[in-house]
This record gives structure tokens, sequence and C-alpha cells, in this order.
């Protein structure tokens, strides 16, 4: 059973960095995608970015889009999301999803980690 954990949330000041971890488990993720989504209190779950695990093809929300990375490691079966310039609306859970190739539909969640971005 795929299992995905996500850490390294926190609370950053307007401007800061901070770097989302998702160690997989369970699986032969070469054939998945990865994906970073976000809630924030009120609002639907968007999508923030995504990652083929094999080949590296990136998209991310426009929303993000130049101040996000994302990016797996494929020895420690682990991806990240690197967040620079974070706003004070980049707050929210942040839940890494993974979903296998051809779906459409992301499969399996991790438990999310909270950020919270102070003004």
């Amino acid at each position: 059973q795929v299992q995905l954990v996500e850490s390294g949330g926190g609370l950053v000041q307007a401007g800061g960095s901070l770097r989302l971890s998702c160690a997989a488990s369970g699986g032969t993720f070469s054939s998945y995608v990865m994906g970073w989504f976000r809630q924030a209190p009120g609002k639907e779950r968007e999508f923030v970015a995504r990652i083929f695990w094999s080949g590296g093809s990136t998209s991310y929300a426009d929303s993000v889009k130049g101040r996000f990375t994302i990016s797996r490691d494929n020895a420690k079966n682990t991806v990240y999301l690197q967040m620079n310039s974070l706003k004070p609306e980049d707050t929210a859970v942040y839940y890494c999803a993974a979903r296998r190739i051809p779906g459409v539909e992301y499969d399996y969640w991790g438990q999310g980690t909270q950020v919270t971005v102070s003004s």
C-alpha cells in the first residue's frame, strides 16, 4: 500500500522560505505522478505543482510559478516543494498526493502539513 508522509511545514514570515518533503513508500513510483495541493481555511483544495517521477516533467499553478519548485530524489523516494518568497496567502495545509499513469485522479494522499505565513 502506498504511503505518503509530509514534513517541513511551519511558521515563517512573509518573504521567507520553507521546504516541504514527501516521503513515499509501498509503490513503484517510476509510473507515478506526484503532486502538491493545498487547502486554506474556508477554501477548496487547490493544485500547487506536480512532477512526473520518471523524466521529471513539472507543472505549476500560476499563483506559485516562479516562487515554488517541485523536485524529487529517486534514491530517497522523496518529493520536495521548495517555497520561496512566501506570501500570507500561501497559508494553508499542504498535501502530497500520488497518481498512477495514465490515471487522472490522485489515488493516494498524505496527512498534510501546516504552512503559516505571517505578514
